[in-house]
């Protein structure tokens, strides 16, 4: 895990309290290898949503090797879930703009769309070469698939929890990270910008 992202996964567990479990790294079934079974009424979504990153049409069962990890799982007393996803520079691509641009009022997330959208335009024609661009067959082949491969696994972070039970996923951004780690008191900083996100989360503010 990278320091930044452990640095704020410690403020966090304080920020939620005791009765919170905070899971690093997990994994629920359901997200292992996300298809047509697992995806329920966002299929459609999902399917419009590859097409669009990669032209192709997106199996009704993903391949072995589509295994996806979420960073953090909360769990409250109550039995609720709720992801939380640190986005650091790799995250925000033109493929991440796309799939941004196919949410609409049904898909609710803990983060500021037009922020993200925003920042991922900013990348466009300069995004990292190398291994973050390599092809990731046989869903994302050619040049940027794992690019593309990155902003879909994204994509159904934010879709598929909700769809399963679970509060809408949050999202920390490393440029949100940053100052308030820096900061004289990130506790009581990143409290806020957590407060700010469960309510877009609920619906309380707009993006």
């Amino acid at each position: 895990m990278p320091v930044l992202q452990q640095r704020v996964v410690g403020y966090v567990r304080a920020i939620v309290g005791s009765e919170v479990a905070v899971t690093e790294e997990a994994s629920p079934g359901w997200l292992l290898r996300p298809g047509r079974a697992e995806l329920g009424d966002q299929w459609p979504l999902a399917q419009r949503v590859y097409g669009v990153l990669t032209g192709m049409v997106l199996p009704d069962v993903m391949p072995p090797r589509e295994r996806r990890r979420l960073d953090v799982v909360l769990t409250s007393a109550d039995g609720t879930n709720r992801a939380v996803e640190f986005d650091e520079s790799q995250h925000f691509t033109a493929a991440r703009a796309m799939t941004l641009a196919a949410y609409d009022h049904e898909v609710r997330v803990g983060f500021d769309i037009t922020t993200w959208t925003r920042r991922c335009e900013q990348k466009t024609g300069r995004e990292p070469g190398g291994g973050f661009a390599r092809p990731c067959p046989p869903l994302f082949p050619g040049a940027g698939g794992r690019h593309r491969q990155r902003a879909f696994r994204d994509f159904l972070a934010d879709v598929l929890p909700p769809h399963h039970g679970w509060l809408p996923t949050v999202r920390i951004s490393d440029a949100e990270a940053k100052p308030i780690l820096a900061s004289a008191d990130p506790l009581n900083l990143l409290s806020e910008l957590w407060k700010t996100k469960i309510a877009l989360a609920a619906g309380l503010q707009n993006t």
